[in-house]
């Protein structure tokens, strides 16, 4: 018996070695690579959209070129809501850039009147800085048009916002494009017509289609007006659409169009084109929308 135990511990001592053994070499790797070899994860991809541009170039119509925000019937580029240098606006520029980066690298080529037509020509201008963004705000005066019959074709309105982007996207392969939506033209009639100075201003012929007669309500009135909404709404499809084919494209998502200017926003000249405060809210949309995390 006392030799039998004997052997068995024996036994027990070597299997317990052996097993010791195999742990042991698990723990150094075994049959695996070292720390040293193993293989690196590999670096994470750079994000297609950049929240941080270190240029802006500005593209569109009036409301970039802050027409009547700061007198009557003139522009007042340095409220813009994408280039300028107000303290009162804080631009998406300055926002992004800083008010020295801002003065140095953002460029407002937005012509009040300007239509979807002339964006291409705008565009040309504008690659030439090679922007990092590039702000897109157009579509108002398509639709303010003499007579609904005279606002441009939702056909033509699309063909010449491809040709743009397409022509951007050729100059600047990275590029990033902001998109603001059209603002809802029928809300600043209402707002705008409450008035009399504002009215006397429409006269001198600011966006007929919707602005004239102001005061009419009778169903021709109302059906012009109609009219001229649903275009927007179709110019603001059309916007998402397009943009949504450009990986580097941002749409606001109808923000401005949704944004509910009141009299504090508009022109005190005009009531219908946005005040310094109207300007300073369209940045706040802009910048939010850049600076969102997302693909």
């Amino acid at each position: 018996m006392r030799m039998r135990g004997r052997r068995t511990r024996g036994v027990v001592a070597v299997v317990a070695a052996a097993v010791l053994g195999v742990a042991g070499c698990d723990a150094v790797g075994g049959d695996e690579a070292a720390p040293s070899e193993r293989a690196k994860p590999s670096p994470k991809p750079t994000p297609l959209w950049d929240r941080s541009p270190a240029s802006v170039a500005a593209v569109g119509d009036s409301i970039t070129r802050g027409f009547d925000a700061c007198d009557v019937l003139s522009d007042c580029p340095e409220a813009s809501w994408a280039t300028g240098a107000s303290p009162e606006v804080d631009s998406l520029a300055v926002r992004l850039l800083g008010r020295a980066g801002a003065a140095e690298r953002s460029w407002n080529y937005a012509v009040t009147g300007a239509r979807m037509a002339d964006l291409p020509g705008q565009v040309a201008r504008a690659v030439r800085r090679g922007p990092q963004l590039v702000t897109v705000m157009v579509g108002a005066n398509d639709a303010c048009r003499s007579t609904p019959s005279a606002m441009t074709p939702v056909s033509a309105f699309r063909a010449d916002f491809e040709d743009s982007l397409k022509s951007l996207r050729k100059a600047l392969p990275k590029a990033q494009v902001f998109v603001a939506s059209v603002p809802n033209l029928k809300r600043l009639w209402s707002q705008g017509r409450t008035s009399p100075l504002g009215k006397q201003v429409w006269k001198l012929g600011i966006c007929p289609s919707m602005l004239g007669d102001a005061d009419a309500l009778d169903s021709a009135a109302t059906l012009r007006r109609d009219t001229v909404q649903k275009r927007v709404e179709d110019y603001n499809k059309v916007l998402e659409e397009v943009c949504a084919t450009d990986e580097r494209c941002r749409y606001d998502g109808g923000a401005v169009h949704d944004y509910r200017f009141g009299t504090a926003q508009l022109s005190r000249w005009d009531y219908f084109h946005p005040s310094v405060n109207g300007q300073a809210r369209l940045a706040e949309i802009a910048y939010r929308t850049v600076t969102a995390k997302g693909p």
